[in-house]
């Protein structure tokens, strides 16, 4: 790599367009394509997407945890959906929302970071609940291999809240100190950091306090746009002047349309030209 994620993502999102798509396969999509629930199935799945959709998509963004339940076999198309994704073109952006401390958090970061490895990927979720310096073995070993980290700040599933818009005995809100954090991380960092945050593309901003700001240098990867409801205008309610630094991120939408191929491929197409409607 020879440019920090930042930069690659902002570049692919400007050639590319800004959508995030999820390669996700749920027993029941396999079951939509006429695919058994086994490795078999998951291989032929995952890899027909890859296909269809990375030569075209500025990232891709595999949920790990459907591939782990296979067991070693699934990893290895894991691994296949990583590498044949990277060599087409599309930045990975591996959906694993590790979060540790210490030596086994460095272990994370060097199995998904590290170019040794075979799973190493351009980026990262994870999560920051067991207090922001547990990122640190994330964050400096993508500094080191010009990776990226996409921290969970303020998700759209009903019990987000309940810890995300806590306030500690600062009176400083839990998500407003993550997105604090990566606007630290993301100082001076130019066209764009590389330590990103998620936030959902259906969220609502608080009635009773003061908005979040979402300006914090770095990009966001919002899910839910799309099959769950995000639209565009949802993107430019939430987001406002930080638009233009949102990869929004759909699986189901594009997946459904499968095993056809062309129209995965048009299906992106499509909602990258809905998407930059956003400037």
């Amino acid at each position: 790599m020879t440019s920090t994620f930042g930069s690659r993502l902002h570049a692919a999102m400007a050639e590319r367009g800004r959508l995030c798509v999820g390669i996700d396969p749920h027993a029941s999509l396999l079951h939509e394509w006429g695919l058994d629930d086994d490795v078999a199935g998951l291989e032929r799945f995952a890899l027909s997407v890859v296909e269809a959709v990375a030569p075209v998509a500025s990232v891709v963004k595999p949920q790990s945890a459907f591939y782990e339940r296979f067991g070693s076999r699934g990893v290895a198309v894991l691994e296949r959906v990583v590498a044949e994704s990277r060599a087409a073109g599309a930045l990975v952006l591996l959906d694993v929302k590790r979060g540790d401390i210490g030596s086994t958090s460095q272990a994370y970061a060097d199995a998904y970071l590290d170019p040794a490895s075979p799973l190493a990927c351009d980026a990262v979720t994870v999560s920051p609940y067991l207090g922001l310096g547990s990122l640190d073995p994330f964050v400096e070993t993508a500094r080191r291999h010009d990776g990226g980290v996409f921290v969970l700040a303020l998700t759209s599933n009903k019990e987000g809240p309940e810890v995300q818009h806590a306030v500690g005995a600062d009176g400083v809100r839990v998500a407003d100190r993550v997105l604090d954090h990566l606007r630290a991380l993301n100082a001076g960092a130019e066209p764009l950091g590389s330590f990103g945050a998620v936030v959902g593309a259906t969220i609502t901003q608080p009635e009773d306090g003061p908005a979040f700001d979402l300006a914090f240098g770095g990009p966001v990867l919002a899910p839910g746009f799309g099959a769950q409801g995000g639209t565009v205008a949802d993107v430019r309610r939430i987001f406002g002047a930080s638009a233009a630094h949102v990869l929004a991120s759909s699986s189901r939408d594009v997946l459904r349309l499968g095993p056809d191929r062309v129209a995965m491929r048009d299906a992106v197409r499509a909602t990258n030209d809905e998407l930059a409607a956003l400037g």
